[in-house]
């Protein structure tokens, strides 16, 4: 499953013609805005000024409608508005443009005015947080894929946990007091639930191998049945650990829309309200 969402990613981010697309439209921009600078002052409120920005709108309401493509995709399915990676490939390169057009827009200046400020520092954040979770999903699911061996749906790992700590307790049941006190010592608390751990962003194969260890020097003085329900019990424990790395780095990826869901949102609504107010006043 991970393998397969790493290649659409890869797909997706990295279509040769949408990356040269970008290149040629910010070539654009660049020499039209020296253009206008060599013809009269950059001004918000003059021709080009003002095309600037509703450019800029434009891009960003586009690129605002990958959020909700889900729901309308049958629709666009009908009327050929387009493929999924399609959506993805204009909102990272539409999106990154529209901030480029702010920044013409507004001179190269941070703004004084409230409202303008507001949209010129949330632009710049909806930008940087969006091409900071494409590197997350790039990343994420190859340091999934490169050191472990299970794959599983961030929203089972809960219920596989409990699975696992069901088992263990009862292959616990056939075990003598030695390996039953280790599993009340270092396991069973480990298996209460998923565990955030920040070392699987580091190492995500240490992480799981220094604490399977632990397991080796109480095999040695255990005779072969309890030999072979040790090595059962820590096969699920690294299940577990392996559980538990998942549901760490896929988080990331969770936590990443706080960071750039709400602040898009509200960064539509102030453009509406800043269109409104240079229509009307």
């Amino acid at each position: 499953m991970l393998n397969r969402l790493q290649d659409k990613i890869n797909k997706m981010v990295q279509a040769p013609r949408w990356f040269w697309g970008f290149v040629i439209a910010v070539g654009v921009c660049k020499l039209t805005y020296l253009m206008n600078l060599l013809l009269s002052e950059v001004n918000p409120g003059s021709v080009l000024g003002l095309s600037y920005g509703i450019a800029a709108a434009v891009l960003m309401a586009g690129a605002a409608l990958f959020g909700i493509h889900r729901r309308i995709i049958q629709h666009t399915k009908k009327f050929s508005a387009g493929r999924a990676q399609h959506w993805v490939q204009f909102h990272v390169y539409g999106g990154t443009l529209a901030l480029l057009l702010v920044l013409m827009h507004s001179g190269f200046r941070i703004p004084t005015g409230t409202l303008t400020y507001w949209l010129f520092i949330l632009s710049i954040w909806v930008v940087v947080s969006g091409v900071f979770g494409v590197f997350l999903q790039k990343w994420i699911p190859r340091l999934l894929t490169s050191g472990l061996t299970i794959e599983v749906i961030y929203e089972r790992i809960p219920e596989l946990i409990e699975e696992i700590r069901g088992r263990s307790e009862d292959l616990l049941k056939l075990c003598t007091d030695p390996v039953k006190d280790f599993y009340r010592k270092n396991i069973a608390a480990a298996l209460t639930g998923p565990q955030l751990k920040l070392s699987y962003y580091f190492d995500i194969t240490g992480g799981v191998q220094s604490q399977i260890k632990q397991f080796d020097y109480l095999s040695k003085v255990l005779s072969a049945d309890e030999k072979t329900r040790l090595d059962q019990l820590e096969s699920y424990y690294k299940t577990k650990l392996e559980l538990d790395a998942h549901y760490t780095l896929q988080k990331a990826l969770r936590w990443w829309l706080y960071l750039h869901v709400p602040a898009s949102l509200v960064l539509i609504l102030l453009i509406g309200l800043h269109v409104y107010a240079v229509w009307y006043y």
